[in-house]
C-alpha cells in the first residue's frame, strides 16, 4: 500500500462528506487506504459513512480521545509507505496525492510535507508554513511585531513570511490540517504525543522529524481548501487556553529549563491578554447595541416628558424618570430581544414587532396599576414611536458606518450564481429554494470541459445562463457577484481552487455542493465558517426560535407545576410527571422534540430530547417510519411556538412519559 489517509472527525459530518469525495478522486490510480476515526460524534457522521462510503475504514470511538490519540489509533493499523493526516474540513485537488508522493519519492531526506492552503475565500493561509515557536518568536508573535513586519527574517519567523508562498522550501513546522509523513520516519521518531489533546501536536511532531535527521518541506505545487475554524472558534476563550497551554507542554518537553521558563512566562502572559481581550470584545459586542438603545430611549423619553409636560401643563414626579421609564425601556428591549431584533442579520420588521409587543405589555400593566401610579398613556404611545424611530436609525447608521458591526437583512441577500452543468445546477438551485435561506440568485455558469456534451436542456437553466467558467472572473465583476456555489459533481477541485484564486474573486464567498447531497457547504473567513444550507431544517435552528422554544419550555413547566394537583392524577404515567418538569427546567429535556428514533441518523438539527413529539399532535400514532421522519422534518422546518402548544394540548395526558 502506498498511502494511508487518516481523518479524525468530530461532529462535522457535512465537511467530512465533502472531504471524502475529494480524497476518493485524488486516490484514483494510487494504492490508498482511507481511515476515518470518529471521536464519538452525535451528528450522524458514523451512519453517513456506512451509507455513502462503505469502503472507508472506520474506527468509531465511544468517547472523544482527542486529535493525537485518534490519529495514532489509525496509524498503528495502517500498512502504507506514507501516512497523510488530513482534517475533515478540507478539499484536496485531484492531482494532490500524485504530486506530493512523487516529490517525497524523489527527496529521501524528506520526513514530512505540507502544501499550500487557502481558506474559503481563496486567500492564502499563512500557517501553511511556520517556524519553530522559540521564546523570541513567541515574543514577536504575542506583541504583534510579526504582524507589523511579516517579511522580516527576524520578526516574521512565525509564519516565515520572508519565504515565497509559491516556492518549495524546507520549513520547521507543518500544519496538522495536512501533514504527509513517511511511515519509516514515524517508526523512528514515534507517533503523535498524546499529551497534546488538541493543538500543538503538529509542532511537536514536526520538530521531532527534524531532530530525527529529516526535513519538513513546504510544497506549494498543489493546493487544498481548508475551511478552518469549524471545530473551534479562534476568538473563543476556550481556544486561547487550549492552544497556549499546548505551547507550554511543547516548551517543557523540548526547550532547556531556562528557555522553557521564559517561553512559559510569555505564553501565560499571552493567555491572560488574549483571554481578557476575547471576553471584553465578546461582552462589548453583546451589550453595545442594547446599551445604545437604552441610552437613546431614555434620552428620548426625557425630552418627550419635558415637551409634553410643558405643552399639556403636566408636572411629572421624579418617579416617572426613575422608575416608570426604566421599566418601559426594559420591556421594550426585552420584547425586541425575544422577537429576534438583536439577531444578525438584523431585520427591522422584528424590531418593530418587538416594540409593538412591548408596548402592549406596558399598556396592560399600566391598566392594572392604581391611579396614583399611572403617569401618562400618551407618553407610552409617543415613547413607542420614538423607540421605533431610534432603534431603526441607530441600526441603519451603524450599518452605514461599519457593515461588520451591524449587518442588515437586505445585505444578507447576496448576489449568487451557481457553477455547474444543467441537471446538477437546477438541483442545487432547488435546494436553495427549499432551504429557506436568503439569497438573490443571478444565474448559472457552465463548466467549460463539459460544455459540448449533449444533455437535456432545462428551460430555467437556459433562462439564467450567463456563460462558461473561463469567463467567471468577468461575470463576477459585471454582475457584482458576492457568492458562488460550485457543483462538485460537474467541476474539479483543481478548477474550483483556480477560480477562487483569481483577482476578481478575492471578496467573494464560495460554497461547494457535493454530488447527491442535500446540503451546500462553505466558509467566508477564518473566524466565520459561513452559512450551511441544508434542505428543510433552517427554521428551528434559528437563534430566535431556540430562544422562544426555551422560554416556552420554562413557562409550561411552571404552569404544570402550579396545576400539578389536578394534572398528575390524569396522567397515563404519573410517575414521570415531576421528573419531566424538573428535567425541562434544567435544560435536559424539552416538552416537545422529535418523534421516534429516526432523527438521530438524519440531517435534522440537534434539539433537546422531547417528552412529546409531532406524533402526539395527531389522532392516531400507528404510522410508518417514513411518515414519522417527514413529520419531524416538517416540525423542524416550520417551527412555531404555537406548534409546541398544539402538541402539548393534544398530548397533555402523556406529560409523565
Amino acid at each position: 500500500m502506498k498511502l494511508s489517509v487518516i481523518i479524525v472527525n468530530y461532529n462535522v459530518k457535512y465537511f467530512l462528506e465533502q472531504c471524502l469525495h475529494s480524497v476518493l478522486k485524488a486516490s484514483a490510480g494510487i494504492a490508498t487506504e482511507i481511515w476515518v476515526v470518529d471521536n464519538n460524534s452525535v451528528d450522524g457522521s458514523v451512519e453517513m459513512l456506512a451509507e455513502k462510503f462503505p469502503t472507508v475504514k472506520l474506527i468509531a470511538n465511544t468517547d472523544n480521545k482527542g486529535f493525537s490519540k485518534a490519529n495514532n489509533q489509525a496509524i498503528e493499523k495502517s500498512t502504507s509507505e506514507y501516512v497523510l493526516l488530513l482534517n475533515p474540513d478540507t478539499v484536496v485537488e485531484e492531482d494532490t496525492f500524485r504530486k506530493m508522493l512523487s516529490f517525497m519519492d524523489s527527496h529521501p531526506d524528506a520526513g514530512g510535507l505540507g502544501v499550500k492552503m487557502i481558506d474559503g475565500t481563496g486567500r492564502f493561509l499563512p500557517e501553511s508554513k511556520r517556524g519553530l515557536p522559540t521564546p523570541a518568536v513567541a515574543f514577536y508573535k504575542i506583541f504583534g511585531l510579526s504582524a507589523l513586519f511579516p517579511k522580516s527574517k527576524t520578526f516574521g519567523k512565525y509564519h516565515l513570511g520572508y519565504l515565497g508562498e509559491n516556492e518549495i522550501n524546507s520549513v520547521d513546522v507543518l500544519a496538522g490540517a495536512f501533514m504527509l509523513i513517511r511511515k519509516k520516519t514515524l517508526d523512528k521518531i514515534g507517533l503523535l504525543d498524546e499529551d497534546f489533546f488538541m493543538y500543538g501536536e503538529d509542532i511537536d511532531l514536526s520538530y521531532r522529524i527534524i531532530k530525527g535527521g529529516y526535513k519538513n518541506y513546504y510544497f506549494p505545487e498543489t493546493r487544498i481548501i481548508h475551511y478552518k475554524g469549524e471545530s473551534t472558534k479562534k476568538s473563543s476563550v476556550n481556544y486561547v487556553f487550549v492552544f497556549y497551554n499546548a505551547m507550554i507542554i511543547f516548551a517543557r518537553k523540548h526547550f532547556s529549563k531556562s528557555n522553557a521558563s521564559l517561553f512559559t512566562f510569555f505564553i501565560r502572559l499571552a493567555i491572560y491578554l488574549r483571554a481578557g481581550a476575547a471576553l471584553f470584545i465578546r461582552f462589548i459586542k453583546r451589550i453595545f447595541l442594547p446599551l445604545l438603545d437604552m441610552l437613546l430611549l431614555y434620552s428620548g423619553m426625557y425630552f418627550l416628558k419635558e415637551y409634553w409636560g410643558k405643552n399639556m401643563v403636566v408636572n411629572y414626579p421624579p418617579a416617572f424618570m426613575q422608575l416608570a421609564v426604566p421599566g418601559y425601556i426594559f420591556l421594550w428591549i426585552t420584547s425586541v430581544f425575544f422577537s429576534g431584533g438583536y439577531d444578525s442579520p438584523i431585520r427591522l420588521s422584528k424590531v418593530i414587532r418587538g416594540i409593538f409587543t412591548g408596548t402592549l405589555f406596558i399598556l396592560v400593566i399600566y391598566a392594572l396599576l392604581p391611579e396614583a401610579s399611572r403617569f401618562s398613556r400618551a407618553l407610552i404611545l409617543l415613547g413607542s414611536v420614538w423607540a421605533s424611530i431610534a432603534m431603526i436609525l441607530d441600526r441603519l447608521l451603524l450599518n452605514a458606518l461599519s457593515s461588520k458591526s451591524v449587518v442588515m437583512d437586505n445585505e444578507a441577500r447576496k448576489r449568487l450564481l451557481i457553477v455547474g452543468q444543467e441537471e446538477e445546477g437546477v438541483r442545487v438551485l432547488s435546494l436553495l429554494k427549499l432551504s429557506s435561506t436568503s439569497h438573490n440568485f443571478i444565474g448559472f455558469v457552465k463548466p467549460a470541459e463539459i460544455v459540448n456534451q449533449g444533455i437535456k436542456h432545462h428551460a430555467e437553466y437556459e433562462k439564467y445562463f450567463l456563460g462558461n467558467v473561463n469567463k467567471l472572473g468577468e461575470i463576477i465583476e459585471v454582475y457584482g457577484i458576492e457568492e458562488v456555489i460550485f457543483c462538485g459533481k460537474d467541476i474539479s477541485s483543481n478548477q474550483i481552487i483556480n477560480c477562487m484564486s483569481t483577482d476578481q474573486a478575492k471578496d467573494v464567498e464560495y460554497k461547494i455542493a457535493p454530488p447527491e447531497s442535500m446540503f451546500i457547504i462553505g466558509s467566508s473567513s477564518v473566524d466565520n465558517p459561513g452559512e450551511l444550507y441544508v434542505i428543510d431544517i433552517n427554521s428551528i435552528s434559528k437563534s430566535v426560535n431556540k430562544r422562544n422554544k426555551r422560554v416556552m419550555d420554562i413557562a409550561l413547566s411552571l404552569f404544570f407545576f402550579i396545576v400539578s394537583p389536578l394534572l398528575i392524577i390524569l396522567q397515563h404515567k404519573p410517575g414521570g410527571y415531576f421528573s419531566n418538569i424538573f428535567s425541562v427546567l434544567a435544560g435536559r429535556k424539552s416538552w416537545v422534540g422529535y418523534s421516534g428514533e429516526l432523527h438521530t441518523t438524519t440531517t435534522l438539527p440537534g434539539i433537546r430530547p422531547g417528552v412529546l413529539g409531532p406524533l402526539d399532535g395527531l389522532p392516531q400514532h400507528s404510522l410508518d417510519q417514513l411518515t414519522i421522519s417527514r413529520l419531524n422534518t416538517l416540525y423542524a422546518k416550520d417551527y412555531k411556538a404555537s406548534t409546541d402548544l398544539h402538541i402539548v394540548w393534544k398530548g397533555w395526558r402523556n406529560l409523565g412519559r
